[in-house]
């Protein structure tokens, strides 16, 4: 798990990833996108910031450090840990008058967004000099709210808002890097540009362009996209569906090109130097191949390499923050009687690994997951909920990916980079002062392709 979707007010009431305030007791609510914690908050020590609500002769709470999510393999059936906020002190009694938190306790203050249509609830560090959290500071254009022509815009921004704060929580929990290319790294950040496509103007496109992500705001209305989704006959398209996939592409980027994990991308996904825009055209003039279940977890996987790498990058997340919420609520279906033949550790992209084992036991949980969840869809006359088969080749990618990001080689790669550049420094500054230089400066990497 990375951590639970199941939170609590300090009043005992269930409360939601976007609440900002408990609809049962008024409690204010923020998400700490750090500790992946919804918190009941009351005023800090200073105007306008914020603490973690404490009862009256309570104990300090833990601090951030303490919050450590279980390992994968691990199923929760109790209503506390990692994503659940701590509970009312007795049933019935109503919530204990607040105090004021010990000191060393974090304080916080509102993301700027709370007061607009997108309605964050998600908190900053009051000592952090960004007046806008880690998921809104991403953002470089968002749709004009002013536009009287548009008046639906403030509407379909709060839904895409809400989409990509899913999208980050997650993000941010996996240890992955998330750093705004606008304010926090210019070269290698991500940064999203949100537009509308114009009456009789040029139809705005979905995609990915060096860290740059642009979101058609019509992907927000659910009619639109609706009639997309059957015209492009896919069986799944949603707004966190969009985010997931076009992250992909990114920390393919980010992540892969260049580095040590190019040799297994080859091996499992291809060859990307293959004419993307080809590939596209044959795409949209032929179809898929006929026989694209056998290899890919979606036909527009079979595309081109690197769509096959977004979409089972974007299968992955789907994975782990489902599995994350069941969870989180004690939802377990390894005793249910299902007809289901397991996956078999050979299936692994490396069946020796140290936590292959771990991993399989997570992918089985999904398959029994999903096996459920889909007959629960159908009784109700619903689409499936996961309407795909993972056939054995997208599963070695799945597990390829899971070993890209958990083994945080991003990290080691950032660490050389920057003992090489403190390197390169010292050396300028020895042979300006006349001196013999003891190290030669660092050469610089070359830039990012730029990925369509």
């Amino acid at each position: 798990m990375l951590a639970g979707r199941n939170y609590r007010c300090h009043c005992g009431q269930p409360v939601f990833f976007r609440n900002s305030k408990c609809l049962a007791c008024g409690t204010p609510l923020g998400y700490d996108c750090e500790r992946g914690l919804l918190l009941p908050l009351m005023p800090g020590p200073r105007e306008g910031t914020w603490q973690e609500w404490q009862a009256a002769g309570a104990p300090a709470a833990a601090p951030p450090d303490d919050v450590r999510p279980p390992s994968l393999h691990n199923i929760p059936g109790q209503e506390s840990g990692p994503g659940v906020a701590p509970a009312a002190s007795a049933e019935g009694a109503g919530p204990a008058p607040a105090q004021p938190a010990e000191s060393g306790e974090p304080l916080y203050k509102r993301c700027l967004n709370l007061s607009t249509p997108a309605s964050c609830n998600w908190l900053v560090p009051v000592e952090d000099a960004a007046d806008m959290c880690r998921a809104c500071r991403l953002n470089r254009t968002i749709p004009d709210l002013t536009d009287p022509a548009l008046p639906d815009n403030g509407y379909l921004w709060g839904l895409v808002e809400l989409a990509k704060r899913r999208l980050v929580s997650a993000l941010i929990l996996l240890g992955l890097p998330v750093a705004s290319r606008i304010s926090e790294d210019p070269e290698r950040g991500l940064m999203f540009d949100f537009l509308r496509s114009p009456v009789n103007g040029p139809h705005i496109m979905t995609g990915h362009n060096t860290g740059l992500i642009t979101l058609n705001v019509d992907e927000a209305d659910d009619a639109k996209r609706e009639a997309v989704r059957k015209a492009m006959r896919e069986p799944y398209r949603t707004l966190l569906g969009h985010f997931r996939h076009e992250v992909g592409h990114y920390y393919w980027d980010r992540l892969i090109a260049g580095s040590s994990w190019m040799d297994g991308f080859h091996e499992l996904f291809g060859d990307e130097t293959l004419d993307y825009a080809a590939s596209l055209q044959r795409n949209y003039d032929e179809g898929p191949p006929a026989d694209w279940p056998l290899h890919y977890v979606s036909a527009y996987a079979s595309t081109h390499p690197w769509e096959d790498w977004a979409e089972c990058w974007a299968h992955y997340l789907h994975m782990r923050d489902a599995i994350d919420t069941a969870l989180s609520f004690g939802l377990s279906v390894d005793h249910f009687d299902l007809e289901f033949i397991p996956f078999t550790i050979d299936a692994l992209y490396q069946p020796e690994h140290p936590d292959a084992e771990q991993f399989l036991t997570f992918l089985n949980h999904w398959t029994r997951l999903t096996t459920m969840l889909n007959e629960m869809s159908r009784s109700m006359g619903l689409p499936d909920f996961y309407p795909f088969i993972l056939p054995t080749e997208a599963v070695a990618k799945l597990h390829f990916i899971h070993l890209v990001v958990s083994s945080r080689s991003w990290l080691q790669e950032e660490e050389e980079a920057t003992g090489q550049a403190e390197k390169a420094e010292k050396a300028e500054e020895v042979a300006n002062a006349g001196e013999p230089a003891d190290a030669a400066p660092a050469q610089q990497s070359q830039g990012q392709r730029q990925n369509p």
